[in-house]
């Protein structure tokens, strides 16, 4: 699995590089910029033929640093190349001057004023090196500026040339990359002023068709709500071993939250052991030796949702689901139902009783169960069973958002919570989207934060779903599954789609083994998910998400 890094944690694995003698910062630097001018012709092979014009602007760290750089290595091939630059020569670090001074050996440096960077003719190149992944505030105004100007340049008279292309070295300038959130000033002024100027000009300043990061991609990469492709990510030669000078990162000593995976395992047979490992598919054995799954559904009419929970665990490898509904359900939950068992539960009293067989080894409530007491008793009578995982979703939920404060003194480490942002800000609404960015002072709490916060707080492994979808652990362990890039699947925006993913990651909690890996059975279900939509592609409907299921492992030869 990939790492991602905060800011302060890609500080600390440079510093402790450079401390170590294993490699200096000019070098660092000199392999940043040529890694960009690299990805660059990777992403665009016409730019490597031939010369062209470009416009590199230069914040006034290390970012700048790298345009410098990029700047330099565009001229020695023959390119046309403009330099702007924010900030004083003598303010920066020995690194980025000794890359400002070699550039201007070569080339002049014009002040970033957004007249004269819109002057010109359009280049076929924008490269963005103002600000990287360090951004702790809005970037001031005029580079807001002079990048929009640059983009709004006139074509060269007789081409066809409709925009540039924009690269991005480390980061989006303007975006935070521990949150991925973009960094607005306060708009309370009048229309007409500098502030409402930058509101105006703030959102096209995130426009890039590529992203050059260095070492490890960031966490707000995958955190961010704009972008069309995953960042390229360009090894700059610091070191990996704990002989290297990052031993303190690698044994995870960083005063930053916990380390976070990125859940998107490599094709082929790494992928294959990693889900026999941690989802135990392809076991064989008595259908007892699989586990167990108890479903709990809702009344008449509302046993949809219950019902397709129930069919995407027993595709994910439950050896048994049970669904338990209402006595008044149960004839129509009958006549839809084979392989799935059916029993009638009238109550908490009757779940207890029930729950008295241990071979019920995993119980999943929410889905269409309704909200209110008779849901909280539900919940509190499996969350008091003795050795159960149990899954909340949905209504399990919400039925405790007026007092969450029962159901977080019940919760355990064997218990997961798989809210959307809505059921989230319920149950912790200090922690909800609208809390994290209700602070303009400082840098918003970022979506892994959050989650990390809750599971701490509750005891049991939460999962945050949304695009970049958060699994985070009471113990710290935090992995991150975006729906985003190469793995998009927007038609997984369906009525349902969330039930069908209790129901999963109820199935693969089944196995007796699932106790020993909650969170990785977790982050399982959740790639299994997104999988089984991009199997499946357009006109998805969430019934179809456990059928794709036997399609996608038998892709993974499994």
């Amino acid at each position: 699995m990939t790492e991602l890094l905060t800011a302060a944690q890609m500080r600390q694995i440079e510093q402790a590089a450079i401390d170590s003698g294993a490699v200096t910062g000019l070098e660092l630097m000199e392999r940043a910029g040529a890694g960009v001018v690299e990805a660059v012709f990777e992403e665009w092979p016409d730019l490597g033929q031939g010369a062209h014009r470009a416009v590199v602007l230069c914040g006034p760290g290390n970012n700048g640093g790298d345009g410098f750089v990029v700047a330099r290595l565009l001229h020695e091939r023959g390119w046309d190349v403009e330099v702007f630059f924010f900030g004083q020569s003598e303010s920066l670090s020995p690194d980025a001057r000794a890359m400002h001074d070699r550039w201007t050996a070569t080339g002049e440096i014009l002040p970033m004023e957004p007249g004269q960077a819109g002057q010109g003719p359009r280049p076929v190149l924008l490269v963005d090196a103002m600000f990287g992944t360090g951004l702790t505030r809005p970037i001031p105004l005029i580079c807001a500026q002079a990048f929009q100007a640059v983009t709004q340049r006139k074509r060269v008279s007789g081409t066809t040339q409709r925009a540039c292309h924009v690269v991005a070295v480390d980061a989006p300038s303007g975006m935070d990359m521990d949150s991925g959130e973009v960094l607005y000033p306060n708009f309370q002024d009048e229309v007409g002023s500098e502030t409402f100027l930058q509101r105006e000009v703030y959102p096209r300043n995130l426009t890039c068709g590529l992203c050059v990061t260095f070492h490890r991609a960031k966490r707000g990469h995958y955190l961010a709500k704009t972008g069309r492709r995953a960042p390229v990510v360009v090894d700059i030669g610091l070191p990996e071993g704990p002989s290297s000078g990052n031993a303190a990162f690698l044994a995870g000593a960083l005063d930053d939250p916990a380390r976070i995976r990125l859940i998107d395992p490599e094709p082929g047979r790494t992928r294959k052991l990693w889900l026999r490992h941690v989802a135990h598919l392809g076991a064989g054995g008595h259908k007892y030796d699989r586990g167990h799954t108890l479903i709990l559904g809702g009344g008449v009419g509302r046993g949809g949702a219950a019902r397709m929970a129930a069919r995407a665990a027993l595709r994910v490898g439950a050896g048994l689901v049970t669904l338990a509904v209402p006595p008044a359900a149960v004839q129509e939950n009958a006549a839809q139902l084979n392989a799935i068992m059916l029993r009638p539960v009238g109550g908490a009293d009757e779940l207890r009783a029930m729950l008295e067989d241990t071979r019920l080894s995993c119980v999943v409530l929410g889905p269409g169960l309704g909200v209110g007491a008779k849901t909280r008793e539900l919940v509190l009578a499996a969350l008091n069973s003795v050795n159960r995982r149990v899954v909340l979703d949905a209504d399990a939920l919400s039925s405790f958002a007026d007092d969450p404060e029962p159901l977080f003194e019940a919760l355990g480490p064997s218990a997961v919570l798989t809210p959307h942002e809505g059921e989230f800000a319920r149950l912790f609404p200090d922690l909800s989207e609208s809390a994290r960015h209700s602070s303009l002072a400082a840098p918003p709490m970022s979506r892994i934060d959050a989650a990390q916060a809750a599971a701490a707080r509750c005891g049991a492994t939460v999962l945050l779903k949304g695009p970049a979808t958060v699994i985070a652990s009471p113990d710290g362990t935090t992995g991150l599954h975006p729906a985003l890039y190469h793995r998009a699947a927007p038609w997984l925006g369906t009525a349902g789609a969330g039930d069908v993913l209790a129901g999963m990651i109820g199935g693969l909690l089944a196995h007796p083994m699932a106790e020993f890996g909650v969170h990785k059975a977790v982050e399982a279900a959740a790639w299994l998910h997104v999988e089984a939509a991009r199997s499946f592609g357009p006109g998805l409907i969430a019934e179809d998400l456990p059928e794709e299921l036997p399609k996608v492992f038998r892709a993974l030869g499994l």
